[in-house]
């Protein structure tokens, strides 16, 4: 008999229990079993993420043939312009990431050969004027123990 002081949740997870303990087969569970691959037909999935491949409208229109046309018949298509500037678009986009990528790394090439060079400059320096640069560094050493 139900408790009437639980909640209709947890009196069907606990109903569920006892049947598993049983081992009593639920007939909605045996039918969906029996009628599973019918009921569950697999689907194909594709990965929708763009990538620089060229996509002309002659090869768009060579892989979906139908899908334009049925497009076409709608009006939703057109002439198959907006199919081109989209396909330009595309491709304007992906060179345009691929000019962007050259030149982020154009200048960090850039920035690390500056580095290099103020480095090589300052020892440079040391080697010409030691005293100086031990002076500089005792400078900025009293200035930093002196601000703390």
């Amino acid at each position: 008999m139900a408790d009437p002081t639980k909640s209709s949740a947890v009196q069907s997870l606990n109903a569920e229990r006892t049947r598993e303990r049983s081992n009593e087969v639920d007939p909605l569970d045996a039918g969906l079993e029996d009628t599973f691959p019918a009921s569950d037909p697999v689907s194909v999935t594709q990965c929708s993420v763009a990538n620089a491949v060229d996509m002309s409208a002659s090869s768009a229109e060579k892989e979906f043939p139908l899908v334009e046309e049925a497009l076409r018949s709608t009006g939703e298509l057109g002439d198959g312009n907006e199919f081109r500037r989209a396909s330009s678009l595309r491709r304007d986009a992906s060179r345009i990431s691929e000019q962007a990528s050259e030149v982020a790394s154009g200048a960090v090439a850039a920035g690390r050969a500056e580095a290099i060079s103020a480095i090589h400059r300052v020892e440079n320096l040391v080697r010409d004027r030691p005293l100086t640069a031990v002076g500089v560094v005792a400078a900025f050493a009293w200035l930093w123990g002196a601000t703390r």
